[in-house]
C-alpha cells in the first residue's frame, strides 16, 4: 500500500507534509514516477471532476513539490497551471513543507518562480516565504516587482480583539514600506519595468497621506531611497513613452517632489524631449517646467529655440499658443536674441492652423528690424509653408518670397481609380489548390476573393479526378478534427465554404445534410438582419457546390467573379452557361443566382444571352436590362425618442432613415435564401450578427452599391452618434464597387464623414475621393447631406472639418470646398454650432489654395460681420475675404 498516494488521492494535505519530511531525497525521488502518473491522469478530468476533486489536486501540488529535489524541477511543478484551479490557494502548508531546505535551493526557486510572468502574482506569498531567511537579494522581474507594490498597497495587520479571533486590519502604506526589508533594493525597479504596477496609480491626489507619490516622497525625505533616483526614474521612464494613464504617476511624482531649480536646470535636455515627443498632457508639464527655468533666467535663447522648433510643429494648438506666448516674452526681455528665436518661430509656419500662422507671423513683424537682412532672406525661405493669404502679408514683410504659390495655375490632385486585378481559377495546379485550402482552414479571416478561388478551384478538381484531389488533402488537413478518417460525418453549420467543399471531397459529408429544405445554422428563413440573411446566401451557395460534388459534379463555377471586387463580367458568364449547355449540364440554382447578382449589367451583352435558347439565358437577359435594376428606396427623418439598451433607456437623436422597397425579380425567381435579399428593410440603428464577415458580404452584390449603401447606413449612423466602430472601412471598399453611385451612397459617405473615430472618418474621406477620382462624385448632393445632417446633429462640425481637411490636405482642394460650401449654411444661419469655425478655417483654406469663387454661402456674410476675435468671425471673414479675392480675379 503507497501511503503517500492515498493520501494525496483523499486530499489529505496534512498528511502529506508529515509523510514527506523524514524523507530523504532519494526517497522523495522515489515517489516522482507514481505522482507524475496521477497528474496525468487529472489532466483527462472535465471540469465538473477537477472542482469536486480540488482538495486532491491541492494535495497533488504539495506533494510533487516536495518531492523534487531539483531546483529548476521544484518550480516547474509549483508553477503549473494543471495543478490549479481558480479558488484562492493557501500557500502556507507548501512553505512550511519546504522551509526545511537549504537556503540557496529555496532562493533559487523562489528567483525561478519570480521569473515566471504568468503566475507570478499568485506565488507572490511563497516566493517571499521561501526567500526568509536566505540572506539573498530580492527578485527584480517585473511580475515580482508588481505583485510586491500590489502586497505592499494592501498590506494587513492581524491584531487580537479581546476573547474574539485576530481579525485583519488595512496597515498604512508608509508602515508597511518602513517595515518591508526589500523597500530600499525594489522602490528603484518601479521605474524599470516595462509597464507601471497598477497599484501605483490607486490615489485620487498623489499628495495625500497613505498614497505611492507621497510616500515615496517620504521615503527620499528620510533617506531611505535617494532623491535623485526618483527624480531620474521619473524622467527617464518618461522618456520612454507609454500611454497617456500610465505615464500620470511619474508626472505627479515629480509634482510631490517639488524639484528645485536646480534640479530642474539639471534635465533641461530632458523637458526639451518631452516637450516635442511625448503625449500631450507630459509634454505640457514639461513645457511648464521649461517656462519656469526660463522666468528663473536658467534657460538660454539656443536652448529655448531648440525647445521650440519642436513644440510648434506639434498638432495641439494649446501647446502652440503657449508657445508662442513664452517666445513673445523671451523677445522682448532681450531682443538681441532675435536672429535665434525668430528663425524658431517660423517653424509655426507650417502648423495646419492659420491662426496660429497668423500669430507668429505677425511676432516676427513686431520684432524684426529694418537691418535685419539675412534673418530677413531666412525667414522668407520658412515663409512658403504659409497659407496663400498669408504668403502675401508676409511677401510685404520679408521680400520676395521663393516659388510663391497661388490659385494662379492651380490643379486638383486625385487618387489615381482603383485599379481591379483580374480573379482567374483555370489552369492553376492540384498543389495550389491544396495549399490555399490549407490556409484557408486556419484562418477566420479569408477575404471573398481567397474563398472565392478556393471554392471555384476545389470544384474544378474534384470534377476532374476527386479522388488525387482527396489523396492530397488529406494529409494538409490532418489537424482538423473533421478529416480524419475516424470522424464519422462532419457537421456542416461548423465549416466555412471551402471546408465545406473540402470535407465532401474527403466524404465527411451526409448528402441529407446539405439538402437545400436543411436550415442553415438550425434555423429557417425567417426574418433575420441583412448582415445574416448575407452570410446565408454565401453558406447555401457552399453548401449546394458540396452537395453537388458528391452527387453529380460541376466542372466549374458559373459565378466566380472575373474581378477581385466581386463583379462578373456577362460574357465571362455567358460563355460559361455555353459550356454547361454543351457539356449537358444543369445550373446549380444558387450558384446561377448569385451569378446574376454579380454580373455587370450590360444591355448589349442581352443578346448574346438570349441566343442561347435556354432558361437561364432568358434570364441573364432579363436581368441585364431592365428587370435587374436596383430597388427603390425612400427616405425620412426618425423622430428623437428613448431606444431600450442594455444599460437602460437612452435617448436617441433624429437620424435619416432610408428603406428599401421589395425586389420583386429576387422574391419571385431567385432560391429562397435570397429572397431576405428583395425584402423591405428599414432602418434600424443596430442589430446583432457576428463581426468580420462584413467585407467578405460585399461580393454577393458587387454590382449594387445603392442597396448596400442603405443596408449599411445604421451601422455608420451608429458611428457617428454612438461609441460604434470599423464601419467605415466597409464604405471605403463599397465606393470601389460597380452599380449607380446615387443618393443613398452619398449619404452614407456624409455620414461617415462625421463619425466619431478617427479610423471611420479616414475611410470616408478615400470613399469621397474614389468616387472623385472616378467622376461619380456629386458634390452638391453630399453637400446638401451634410447640411441637413449638421441640422439634425448626426454629424458634429468638428468631426466634419477633420475629415475635410484630411482630404483637402491629399491636394483635392476644389473637390473639398465644393462639398463644403453646401454644408456651411448649416452651421451658420441656425445659430453659431460648435466646431463652425474650425469648419470655415477648412473651407478658407481650400478657396486660398484652388482659388474658387461663387457666391457667398447663406449666413456667411452676418458671421463676418461680428465683432471680436472669435474664431468663428476670424474664419468666416477671412473665407468672405478669400472667395472676393477669387471672385476679382476670375
Amino acid at each position: 500500500m503507497n501511503t503517500l498516494l492515498d493520501a494525496v488521492r483523499t486530499g489529505r494535505c496534512d498528511l502529506v507534509t508529515s509523510l514527506i519530511t523524514p524523507l530523504t531525497d532519494h526517497e522523495r525521488r522515489a515517489h516522482l514516477p507514481e505522482l507524475t502518473a496521477l497528474r496525468a491522469e487529472a489532466r483527462a478530468w472535465d471540469w465538473r471532476r477537477r472542482w469536486d476533486a480540488e482538495p486532491t489536486l491541492r494535495a497533488l501540488h504539495l506533494a510533487g513539490a516536495g518531492c523534487h529535489t531539483g531546483p529548476a524541477a521544484a518550480a516547474s511543478w509549483i508553477a503549473a497551471r494543471d495543478l490549479r484551479d481558480a479558488r484562492p490557494r493557501d500557500t502556507a502548508p507548501l512553505a512550511a513543507l519546504l522551509a526545511g531546505r537549504a537556503p540557496d535551493w529555496r532562493a533559487d526557486v523562489a528567483h525561478r518562480l519570480a521569473a515566471r510572468t504568468a503566475t507570478v502574482a499568485d506565488d507572490y506569498p511563497l516566493i517571499r516565504a521561501l526567500l526568509d531567511g536566505t540572506q539573498a537579494p530580492a527578485p527584480t522581474t517585473d511580475g515580482f516587482v508588481h505583485a510586491w507594490a500590489l502586497a505592499t498597497t494592501t498590506a494587513t495587520d492581524t491584531t487580537p480583539t479581546g476573547r474574539h479571533r485576530p481579525r485583519p486590519r488595512p496597515r498604512p502604506l508608509r508602515v508597511a514600506l518602513r517595515e518591508d526589508p526589500y523597500t530600499p533594493h525594489l522602490v528603484p525597479h518601479l521605474f524599470e519595468t516595462a509597464e507601471p504596477a497598477p497599484s501605483l496609480t490607486w490615489y485620487d491626489t498623489p499628495h495625500t497621506p497613505g498614497r505611492w507619490p507621497a510616500e515615496l516622497a517620504h521615503l527620499a525625505a528620510q533617506g531611505t531611497v535617494e532623491r535623485r533616483t526618483l527624480i531620474d526614474g521619473s524622467i527617464n521612464r518618461l522618456l520612454r513613452g507609454g500611454r497617456t494613464a500610465h505615464l500620470a504617476f511619474y508626472t505627479d511624482l515629480l509634482d510631490v517632489l517639488d524639484l528645485t531649480t536646480d534640479e530642474r536646470a539639471e534635465h533641461t535636455a530632458d523637458w526639451i524631449a518631452l516637450a516635442a515627443d511625448a503625449p500631450s498632457p507630459t509634454a505640457g508639464r514639461a513645457q511648464q517646467t521649461l517656462t519656469a527655468l526660463f522666468e528663473a533666467g536658467r534657460l538660454p535663447a539656443d536652448r529655448l529655440a531648440e525647445m521650440s522648433q519642436a513644440v510648434l510643429f506639434r498638432p495641439e494648438k494649446k501647446l502652440v499658443r503657449a508657445q508662442l506666448v513664452l517666445l513673445g516674452k523671451a523677445l522682448r526681455r532681450r531682443a538681441e536674441d532675435r536672429s535665434t528665436l525668430l528663425p524658431a518661430t517660423a517653424a509655426a509656419f507650417g502648423h495646419p492652423d492659420t491662426v496660429l500662422q497668423e500669430k507668429a507671423l505677425k511676432l516676427v513683424a513686431t520684432h524684426l528690424r529694418p537691418g535685419d537682412d539675412a534673418l530677413r532672406t531666412d525667414l522668407a525661405f520658412e515663409a512658403e509653408h504659409l497659407g496663400p493669404a498669408l504668403r502675401r502679408t508676409a511677401a510685404d514683410l520679408l521680400g520676395a518670397i521663393a516659388d510663391p504659390t497661388g490659385p494662379t495655375g492651380y490643379e486638383e490632385t486625385l487618387p489615381a481609380a482603383p485599379a481591379r486585378r483580374p480573379l482567374t481559377t483555370a489552369g492553376r495546379s492540384l498543389a495550389e489548390t491544396v495549399e490555399l485550402v490549407a490556409a484557408l482552414a486556419k484562418t477566420n479571416a479569408a477575404t471573398a476573393e481567397e474563398t472565392e478561388t478556393a471554392l471555384d478551384l476545389l470544384v474544378r478538381h474534384a470534377h476532374q479526378d476527386r479522388t488525387a484531389l482527396a489523396a492530397a488533402l488529406l494529409p494538409a488537413l490532418a489537424d482538423r478534427h473533421w478529416a480524419r478518417q475516424d470522424a464519422g460525418h462532419a457537421d456542416p453549420g461548423h465549416l466555412s465554404g471551402p471546408e465545406l467543399l473540402a470535407a465532401a471531397v474527403l466524404g465527411r459529408l451526409d448528402p441529407a445534410d446539405l439538402a437545400p429544405q436543411r436550415p442553415i445554422n438550425g434555423r429557417g428563413f425567417g426574418q433575420h438582419c441583412i448582415h445574416d440573411a448575407l452570410q446565408r446566401v454565401t453558406t447555401a451557395r457552399a453548401r449546394e457546390a458540396a452537395l453537388r460534388v458528391l452527387t453529380d459534379p460541376l466542372p466549374f463555377l458559373l459565378a466566380t467573379p472575373t474581378w477581385d471586387c466581386g463583379t462578373l463580367e456577362p460574357q465571362d458568364l455567358i460563355t460559361r452557361l455555353t459550356a454547361y449547355t454543351r457539356q449537358g449540364r444543369v445550373p446549380a440554382p444558387a450558384d446561377f443566382a448569385q451569378a446574376l447578382l454579380r454580373v455587370r449589367r450590360d444591355p448589349h451583352a442581352a443578346a448574346q444571352a438570349e441566343a442561347l435558347a435556354t432558361d437561364e439565358g432568358r434570364r441573364l437577359a432579363a436581368w441585364l436590362t431592365t428587370d435587374g435594376a436596383p430597388a427603390p428606396h425612400t427616405r425620412h427623418v426618425t423622430d428623437r425618442g428613448p431606444r431600450t439598451w442594455w444599460g437602460g433607456q437612452q435617448d436617441m437623436p433624429r437620424r435619416i432613415v432610408l428603406e428599401l422597397a421589395e425586389h420583386l425579380v429576387i422574391q419571385k425567381e431567385f432560391p429562397a435564401v435570397f429572397h431576405p435579399l428583395g425584402r423591405p428593410r428599414t432602418g434600424t440603428p443596430h442589430c446583432w450578427h457576428w463581426r468580420g464577415q462584413e467585407l467578405a458580404h460585399l461580393a454577393v452584390l458587387p454590382q449594387d452599391r445603392e442597396t448596400q449603401a442603405v443596408w449599411l447606413l445604421p451601422d455608420l449612423t451608429g458611428c457617428a452618434i454612438g461609441e460604434d466602430r470599423g464601419a467605415g472601412e466597409v464604405l471605403s471598399r463599397l465606393a470601389e464597387l460597380g452599380g449607380p453611385a446615387g443618393p443613398a451612397l452619398h449619404l452614407a459617405v456624409a455620414t461617415a464623414l462625421g463619425a466619431r473615430h478617427t479610423e471611420d472618418r479616414l475611410a470616408a474621406v478615400d470613399a469621397l475621393l474614389v468616387l472623385a477620382a472616378t467622376g461619380e462624385l456629386d458634390t452638391a448632393l453630399l453637400g446638401r447631406d451634410l447640411a441637413e445632417l449638421l441640422r439634425l446633429g448626426t454629424v458634429k462640425p468638428n468631426r466634419l472639418a477633420d475629415a475635410a481637411r484630411t482630404a483637402a490636405a491629399t491636394g483635392a482642394y476644389a473637390t473639398t470646398w465644393a462639398v463644403l460650401a453646401g454644408a456651411l449654411p448649416a452651421v451658420l444661419t441656425d445659430g453659431p454650432a460648435r466646431g463652425a469655425g474650425e469648419l470655415l478655417a477648412v473651407a478658407a483654406d481650400c478657396v486660398e489654395h484652388c482659388g474658387a469663387g461663387g457666391p457667398l454661402p447663406e449666413g456667411l456674410a452676418p458671421a463676418a460681420a461680428r465683432k471680436g476675435t472669435s474664431q468663428l468671425a476670424t474664419q468666416a471673414r477671412r473665407l468672405r475675404t478669400a472667395l472676393d479675392t477669387a471672385a476679382a480675379a476670375g
